[in-house]
């Protein structure tokens, strides 16, 4: 066990023999196995993991001794893209933020110091005392990335990805029907709206389509990489995002953002 986490369990024992001394044994078995674990977890999976170790407590017992170390500050719980509420480590005087890949469900940890240090300064410039906050990104991690090299159906996209539409597969009916709607090989789209069942909502040269999945399936796409491929010529000159979307190369608008911020505070 890490020596921060020997501290953790001492200030644990601490705090709840005076607070709440009953089953004190077993909720040290659960903290045991908590701070074992060095990835987000539920409940249910932390319940298991204590199982694996030879202990059998129920998911209330468990999911409450978790409720308890989030109130008295030795766990941080998150809902991540309106999940499964996941509990992580809560280490005093450390802060970190968030990346979710929407396909695998992975979760990364990140920190940076410029990042805090310009959201202090948005907040000053605003007069506004922040307290505490939370960034999540959302996307598709490097591993995923790299098993989508090559180009897939338009319904497999994930919500807020950018593609360059390659093919039309379907025969001649599917690529006229396409082609009146007005989207082409080689038309730049996002997608606003995928959740995997039912109608997919895209944006393209500055038009919202509605398409069913079985139309969707025959619009052959290849994801476009940040840093990567170039924007269809279909996106703005302006570098606005694919198919007149109005999105930003993120890290424009947050130098942008910036300079705003340093030039109100000369003011």
């Amino acid at each position: 066990m890490k020596p921060i986490h020997h501290r953790e369990r001492e200030q644990f024992r601490h705090l709840f023999q005076r607070e709440l001394p009953e089953r004190l044994e077993e909720r040290y078995t659960v903290l045991d196995a908590f701070l074992r674990t060095e990835k987000h977890v539920t409940a249910s999976e932390l319940r298991d993991q204590v199982a694996e170790a030879g202990k059998d407590l129920d998911l209330d017992f468990v999911r409450e001794t978790l409720k308890l170390l989030a109130h008295y500050g030795f766990a941080r719980s998150n809902r991540f893209d309106n999940g499964h509420v996941r509990y992580e480590h809560r280490h005093l005087g450390d802060h970190h933020d968030h990346m979710i890949c929407t396909r695998c469900r992975r979760i990364i940890e990140f920190e940076d110091a410029e990042l805090e240090a310009l959201q202090q300064r948005i907040a000053m410039a605003q007069g506004f005392h922040m307290l505490q906050h939370r960034m999540e990104i959302y996307g598709i991690c490097r591993s995923c990335i790299g098993e989508r090299q090559g180009r897939i159906p338009l319904s497999a996209a994930r919500q807020g990805e950018r593609l360059t539409i390659k093919d039309f597969s379907g025969g001649s009916g599917a690529r006229l029907r396409l082609n009146a709607m007005g989207l082409r090989i080689g038309d730049a789209l996002e997608v606003i709206t995928n959740l995997n069942k039912g109608q997919l909502v895209i944006c393209a040269d500055f038009k919202r389509y509605v398409l069913g999945r079985g139309l969707a399936q025959k619009i052959i796409v290849q994801p476009v990489r940040a840093g990567g491929d170039s924007p269809s010529p279909q996106a703005g000159a302006n570098g606005s995002g694919p198919a007149g979307c109005a999105l930003r190369n993120p890290e424009t608008a947050l130098s942008e953002k910036q300079q705003e911020i340093e030039s109100h505070a000369l003011k």
